[in-house]
């Protein structure tokens, strides 16, 4: 994530801007389980600050990083169930410029 709004010119290829998105209705679960992982990052920022063992830092990382690939994959799922498959429906451009979105996305989660 690069922190950087994109212009429609500079947007990747089948970026929609539908008012709603396919987890527009879990966002309240999505929000609850981001505000819990803002709160374990600063906890394991604590644990450095205070000098803590190093293993119970390595497995607060362990569980902050399920939890964040517990939220991706949650948003993955919800993105194939409604963008793509609204897409697929589409055909065309629009179909395979969401299809690849979607593959790269997976590449980019499998990779991390």
């Amino acid at each position: 994530m690069t922190g950087t709004l994109k212009s429609g010119a500079d947007e990747a290829p089948g970026a929609d801007h539908h008012a709603t998105h396919g987890y527009i209705s879990d966002k309240d679960r999505y929000l609850t389980r981001l505000k819990r992982i803002e709160g374990q990052a600063r906890g394991i920022h604590r644990m450095v600050d205070e000098e803590q063992y190093c293993i119970d830092i390595l497995t607060q990382i362990s569980a902050l990083t399920s939890a964040l690939q517990g939220v991706a994959l949650g948003l993955l799922d919800d993105h194939l169930k409604h963008c793509v498959v609204d897409a697929a429906k589409a055909g065309g451009d629009t179909a395979d410029a969401k299809i690849k979105e979607a593959s790269d996305a997976i590449a980019r989660l499998v990779r991390s």
